[in-house]
């Protein structure tokens, strides 16, 4: 019995998958302005020709990975969102729930997220806009978790600052948590929980 054959749109959609991982480890590697259509090309075995099959120049490319991976941030904190109205965790446990899906999503993105802090700047005005207005309102929303989950010590004059400390802590660790290495993601997510609870005290 013959089996089906995937429809043509399903194909496509796994083989665009494929180039933008290969894209993501080419700009990760070499950096986006020094990696070209035959770089990506060769590294996924193929013609330059087939590439343009699925995508009419780098800079699409670079914007389909952005697009999509800023949309599954998002997605994450829209989870998260509702989770946290469903009402049966605490502000506080909503926002460390929510540091903790973020750094599960890095430890498989971390070439993505390279492409997000390195190349955005490189992609066209109007498509780099909208990049960015999405990597705000990210930041957006984890504000108002932060808020939400310690309103004593967050307010107007510090929220940004106390945010963007929080992204720091996350933010930059595909450039030293690997995969594999001594300290686990979802270990390291505890470390930044247990950091926000207690500073660098150990509990009593």
């Amino acid at each position: 019995m013959h089996s089906m054959a995937r429809p043509q749109s399903s194909l496509h959609s796994i083989k665009r998958d494929a180039i933008l991982d290969v894209a993501a480890q080419c700009f990760a590697r070499a950096s986006y302005p020094a990696s070209s259509m035959n770089d990506i090309a060769a590294a996924m075995g193929t013609s330059k020709a087939r590439l343009y099959h699925y995508y009419e120049s780098k800079d699409a490319i670079l914007f389909d990975l952005l697009d999509r991976y800023t949309q599954q941030l998002l997605a994450l904190i829209a989870q998260a969102e509702a989770t946290a109205q469903r009402g049966n965790m605490s502000e506080r446990a909503a926002l460390h729930e929510l540091l903790r899906s973020f750094l599960a999503e890095y430890e498989s993105s971390a070439t993505r997220h390279s492409a997000l802090l390195h190349a955005t700047p490189f992609l066209p005005e109007q498509q780099r806009e909208q990049i960015l207005n999405r990597q705000r309102d990210v930041l957006a929303a984890f504000t108002r978790f932060v808020r939400r989950a310690y309103p004593e010590r967050v307010n107007a004059s510090n929220q940004t600052a106390l945010s963007m400390m929080l992204f720091g802590m996350i933010n930059w660790t595909f450039t030293w948590l690997r995969p594999g290495g001594a300290m686990s993601y979802a270990a390291f997510a505890d470390e930044v929980v247990a950091t926000l609870e207690h500073g660098f005290l150990l509990p009593k």
